[in-house]
């Protein structure tokens, strides 16, 4: 492994870190869909290759039936404030920024398994969904890049 201190030039980072980064989305609160989408967003704007394996209640924002996507309880009283800032700041919702990632050549992977258990097929996602794949072939993907669990 290789150490990394603060002195560390910015391109000797880049040189060892990857240039994949691959995000497992499991949750389906809405506090959880903002890094999402700023984190493939910001990913593949600086040429990363950014792949997403989208897995339990979050597959539920990826179908075309419309989900409200909910606050969890401890957060729920700043949801308001929060949607009131974003709007102020001029952020794009997290599907636009994903669907910017996506222009930039983002990939977006349901789980095959929780779409079984959910009753789900490929004709029930919406466009942002690119395949339908099991988890070994998307940690195969994943291999050798940065991974993350939101």
């Amino acid at each position: 492994m290789t150490q990394i201190d603060i002195e560390t030039p910015l391109a000797q980072l880049q040189e060892i870190s990857s240039n994949k980064m691959s995000i497992i989305m499991f949750s389906g609160t809405a506090d959880k869909f903002i890094p999402l989408g700023v984190l493939s967003q910001a990913a593949a704007a600086i040429g990363m290759n950014v792949g997403i394996f989208v897995t339990g209640f979050a597959l539920l924002a990826f179908t075309k039936q419309h989900h409200e996507l909910p606050f969890p309880t401890e957060f729920a009283d700043m949801a308001p404030q929060i949607s009131q800032g974003m709007t102020q700041n001029n952020v794009a919702s997290w599907d636009t920024m994903l669907r910017q990632a996506k222009d930039l050549g983002a990939q977006v992977y349901a789980c095959s398994m929780m779409s079984g258990v959910m009753g789900l097929k490929m004709e029930d996602f919406n466009d942002l969904v690119d395949d339908i794949v099991g988890a070994a072939t998307f940690l195969q993907a994943a291999e050798g890049g940065e991974t993350f669990f939101v």
